[in-house]
């Protein structure tokens, strides 16, 4: 046994000096920390998030169906900032118990209607506006499998080679290897997968591309976890070429802005409101009024 081995004690005890990084927003207890309601701007829809990958899942379909002409889908993106533990306002909990981004709310119809989790928010809005959901059986039914499948997956990805690799406060060998074994996994079934497929649904691009692209783009990207080298991302190339291919869309584009916090200024959308906001009022332009305001 080393040094560094951990023996389980027979009862867990909460120990607020452990957790790294997240330790401030971890914790084993659900529920509202604090009391405050939720800004509800003035459309329909009303997204509250990041754009974490998750997050950028949905700002990405939304962007999607508004260039699709799709009035209806216009929305209020509010921006949650989860270190700072927002999600965990008694607002926020109501709409999503589980104090996890995103959660969006529809005020369409004649009461509040929550949704919370990015694939049910996904699943929601394409059948709401009968778009990136194919109709046919069997595209269809491969298009929500490829959904779940990124659900299920993810966590493997972000809070399992994720944290160790890149948050952990410590490097540790075993879930490092157990992992990135995992994660290698997952790459060689999409790039396998695309080698016959220009989308996840074939000639179709669905919620299901949407869904796996802000994960899967990201880590080939080299934009989540700066571990591109240590996966050896670049000999997917089949998964290069269609995270590439994606990442050109105009809607794509605009939705990774919506609800950023870092990066450039220029591709930082910290709340959306309206079409116009992308251009006027992303973080360099903010700056660059303040300047002249101060001149």
């Amino acid at each position: 046994m080393s040094e560094h081995t951990y023996e389980p004690p027979k009862i867990w005890q909460w120990n607020t000096e452990v957790g790294g990084e997240f330790a401030n927003i971890n914790r084993p207890i659900a529920g509202a920390t604090h009391q405050a309601d939720l800004p509800v701007g003035k459309h329909p829809l009303q997204l509250y998030s990041l754009a974490t990958p998750n997050g950028v899942k949905v700002t990405i379909l939304l962007e999607e169906l508004l260039a699709l002409k799709i009035k209806e889908a216009e929305y209020d993106a509010h921006l949650i900032e989860i270190m700072e533990g927002t999600q965990f306002s008694s607002g926020f909990v109501e709409v999503n118990p589980n104090s996890k981004i995103p959660a969006l709310v529809d005020n369409t119809g004649d009461y509040m209607l929550p949704i919370f989790e990015s694939g049910a928010i996904l699943l929601y809005l394409a059948e709401k506006f009968d778009a990136f959901l194919p109709k046919e059986p069997l595209l269809k039914s491969q298009c929500l499998s490829w959904l779940f499948w990124q659900v299920g997956s993810a966590p493997y990805l972000g809070g399992g080679f994720g944290h160790f690799y890149a948050y952990a406060p410590e490097k540790f060998e075993y879930p490092i290897e157990r992992f990135t074994m995992e994660v290698k996994r997952q790459l060689d079934v999409l790039d396998r997968h695309l080698a016959n497929n220009k989308y996840m649904c074939g000639e179709q691009y669905t919620i299901a591309d949407m869904a796996v692209w802000p994960w899967y783009g990201a880590l080939m990207q080299n934009k989540v976890y700066e571990a591109a080298e240590f996966l050896q991302t670049h000999s997917y190339k089949n998964l290069l070429r269609w995270t590439e291919e994606i990442g050109k869309r105009a809607a794509v584009k605009r939705g990774i802005m919506v609800n950023r916090t870092w990066g450039e200024l220029d591709e930082q959308l910290h709340e959306r409101h309206d079409a116009s906001d992308f251009e006027f009022k992303t973080q360099n332009k903010l700056v660059e009024s303040d300047e002249c305001y101060t001149e």
